[in-house]
């Protein structure tokens, strides 16, 4: 059962993380996670124990935000479903195919990826899929007769030795023609015509019932048969073999490029090594349960998310971070799906199923980055709608008016527009764009960057104005107390005891830095705790009233504090209404912030820090990374204003604003690019942002914006490219300059140079 519940008066991302570690590890419930934008809760739970596991949520929630109002939120859930078109390379065919499939009623969404030959389907009942899959068929059916639609990947042969045998044959016979005369010269011209054209023809007869015109079976077979009726037989049959050769290398470079995409996002494990009984059993990741020991091998993939229990080892986590450093692991450590074993034999204890796991959400993200296209994807899709039509138009006219009204005879003017017909296709673009985003997508997650829709890609391209997080994204997070001031003769070993025993349920970093210091914990002295948002701790110690946390909390309890102390984050104590000390904690800055604040600045980029912490802290880092402007002591919802303040402050451009994670979440979705740091292991960020970047590196910020740079000028090389040819070839043929020789290069010729144009966005 799936249920969603609004929390009404969530305030504290902090506690939504603990709320949803602690729920998850409910009995029972399979999966939970807390949306702190929304303020919801989705939970996946045993349905014979609801009203005992709800009881159990309810109080968890409750002891960490009293002041919460639980409703249940009635849902329609929605489905995704993925299809896999066989044998689609047409990308015109695919905005048309993707364009109905849209309009079939339960469809909410639908996205083709061309790249891989994908249907990515959002329906809204499971019971109306049968009725929907078969309406798909049929309009697939409709625009590419030969496509089959799977609803599982399989391994296709293709038809490569086929398609060579036909054309080195027809070849063979057309240049036999040359050797005769006549009646024979004719009949070998037709004969090589129909057996190297034969499928483009049947294609275009297929399509024509099925309504389907302007499509480059139909205007290849309508250009090549008019030359055979004014007489060009020789170059009908030639320019049929030129543009057969060009599609089959087209299709090679397309398959090319989808190899090397994929090769990039090759991260998924084939199987795992299942635990049953004293043997090992090869199977399936999908058909691991929580809770199943499996066994890692040297050289093997990490299949599934877990706790090591036995062994030590060093993993490559490259696929995921982009990291060629390894990481050294023993028993207890955390390990994600996509990690390589390099050395040593790990036994692991799973904690998620892999449809669940870090590994498969990443796939899904990068695979369904297309649904979020580009300005520049969906302006070539309407303009590919309008051009062939115009161009198909001008060839009619080209053909009928100039020989009327200059009284010319009427085969060299259709031999011309038969030229136009042939340059009309606009596959060059439409399959050459999708495909260089895509690979876009695909090198920047070979980085361990993910980024969630080529729109996201190209807005990169237009960023003005950078706003950070302080801690953990310009500094390391990793905190240590620089110093411990007390007052009033009490001894400063009392004032991290108070401190340490308020922080004990907090797992903010200021409060582990501060447990880490002082040691172990006696739980039974701790009578009641509140953790108050954005202010700090409050909690009663033995008999003590405590108060741990920031300037403005004593200042709101009229507790007199002093705050001359050294430089850094101050965690102010106070027991009893009485202040006792300080505790001065410091975060180093990150060695790679101030070579990319540095360039960001170089590339015309405005950059802004939002901090909670105190004005001297953030005044020392923003000084020393030489940040254009920056702003302290905000709360999480201040930076949301303060962000939509410097919107207003920009001008034409993007804003970006770097979070390291759930503390962050609003304003990483108020951003127009959210980009959450440090991310690896946290469904939250990554589900918040609109970038992630899985490493903790802040220079790969930059290497972002580089691939979106080098993405955006392959594109539009593509573009500039396709465009200027075809135009060129449709302006000499009016003027009877080109033949069709020209004009097939234009279409299929110029398209292979594009395709193979995109693959250069995977290589470095």
């Amino acid at each position: 059962m799936r249920k969603e519940f609004i929390l009404y008066g969530l305030g504290c991302a902090n506690c939504a993380s603990k709320m949803e570690g602690k729920i998850r590890q409910l009995n029972g419930v399979k999966d939970a996670s807390i949306d702190f934008v929304n303020k919801t809760l989705a939970i996946d739970i045993d349905t014979d124990n609801y009203e005992i596991i709800f009881d159990e949520i309810e109080r968890i929630i409750l002891s960490i935000e009293p002041d919460i109002i639980i409703k249940e939120k009635t849902i329609k859930r929605m489905l995704n479903k993925t299809l896999i078109l066989v044998g689609l390379n047409c990308a015109n065919c695919a905005a048309k195919i993707e364009k109905d499939v849209k309009n079939i009623y339960g469809v909410k969404d639908a996205s083709i990826n061309i790249s891989s030959q994908k249907l990515i389907l959002t329906i809204d009942d499971e019971k109306n899929w049968e009725d929907i899959l078969s309406q798909i068929k049929l309009i697939v059916n409709k625009y590419e007769p030969d496509v089959k639609v799977e609803e599982k990947e399989i391994k296709v042969k293709t038809n490569l030795n086929r398609e060579t045998i036909f054309i080195v044959l027809g070849t063979t016979l057309f240049l036999l023609a040359f050797l005769f005369e006549n009646s024979l010269r004719q009949v070998l011209f037709i004969l090589s015509y129909v057996i190297i054209g034969y499928d483009i023809l049947l294609k275009a007869v297929k399509n024509i019932k099925n309504g389907q015109v302007f499509d480059e079976n139909f205007l290849m077979s309508i250009a090549t048969i008019g030359a055979f009726i004014i007489g060009e037989m020789p170059e009908a049959v030639s320019v049929m073999l030129f543009y057969k050769v060009g599609e089959t290398l087209q299709d090679l470079a397309v398959e090319r490029s989808r190899k090397s995409i994929k090769a990039l996002l090759d991260i998924r494990p084939d199987y795992a090594n299942l635990m049953v009984g004293h043997e090992l059993k090869r199977v399936n990741p999908d058909d691991v349960k929580i809770g199943d020991i499996i066994v890692v091998k040297a050289g093997e993939k990490v299949p599934l998310d877990g706790i090591i229990i036995a062994g030590n080892s060093s993993l490559d986590t490259s696929a995921l971070t982009g990291e060629s450093v390894l990481k050294d692991v023993a028993v207890g450590d955390e390990v994600l799906a996509g990690f390589i074993n390099k050395s040593g034999v790990l036994k692991i204890k799973v904690t998620k199923e892999f449809k669940a796991s870090q590994v498969n959400k990443i796939l899904e993200l990068v695979e369904g980055a297309n649904r979020r296209k580009a300005k520049t994807e969906n302006f070539i899709t309407k303009f590919a709608r309008v051009y062939t039509p115009i161009v198909v138009l001008l060839a009619l006219l080209i053909a009928c008016v100039p020989p009327i009204i200059l009284r010319q005879p009427f085969s060299p003017w259709i031999y011309r527009a038969l030229i136009f017909l042939v340059v009309s296709c606009p596959c060059a673009l439409v399959i050459s764009i999708p495909l260089g985003f895509f690979g876009g997508i695909g090198a920047a997650s070979k980085n361990g960057i993910l980024v969630k829709g080529s729109n996201y890609l190209e807005a990169l391209n237009y960023v003005n104005m950078a706003v950070f997080d302080k801690t953990g994204t310009l500094t390391k997070g990793k905190l240590r107390i620089k110093n411990i001031m007390s007052e009033g003769g009490i001894d400063k070993v009392k004032v991290l005891e108070y401190a340490a025993y308020a922080e004990f349920y907090s797992n903010h970093p200021i409060a582990q830095c501060i447990l880490k210091e002082y040691g172990d914990i006696d739980k039974s002295r701790i009578k009641e705790h509140k953790e108050i948002s954005g202010f700090g701790i409050e909690a009663r110690i033995d008999d003590n009233e405590v108060l741990v946390g920031n300037a403005k909390l004593m200042i709101d309890r009229g507790i007199n504090i002093r705050e001359d102390y050294d430089v850094g984050t101050k965690v102010y104590v106070a027991v009893d209404g009485k202040f006792i000390g300080c505790i001065v904690i410091e975060d180093e800055i990150k060695e790679d912030a101030k070579m990319t604040i540095d360039f960001l600045k170089k590339m015309g980029v405005r950059t802004v820090m939002l901090t909670g912490d105190h004005k001297d802290v953030a005044s020392d880092v923003a000084e020393k990374l030489a940040l254009d402007d920056y702003y302290y002591g905000l709360l999480p919802d201040q930076k949301v204003e303060k962000l939509e303040e410097l919107e207003i402050q920009k001008e034409n451009g993007k804003i970006i604003f770097v979070g390291d994670g759930i503390n962050d979440a609003p304003v990483i979705a108020r951003a127009d690019i959210g980009i959450a740091m440090g991310a690896l292991g946290q469904d939250a960020a990554i589900e918040a942002a609109d970038i992630v970047i899985m490493n903790d590196q802040i220079k790969n910020i930059l290497t972002a914006m580089n691939i979106a740079k080098k993405t955006k000028k392959i594109v539009w090389q593509n573009i500039y490219l396709a465009l200027f040819v075809k135009i060129l070839v449709m302006i000499i043929a009016s003027f009877g300059i080109a033949n069709m020789w020209e004009a097939v290069f234009a279409d299929v010729g110029v398209a292979l140079l594009a395709v193979l144009n995109s693959i250069r966005i995977t290589r470095g």
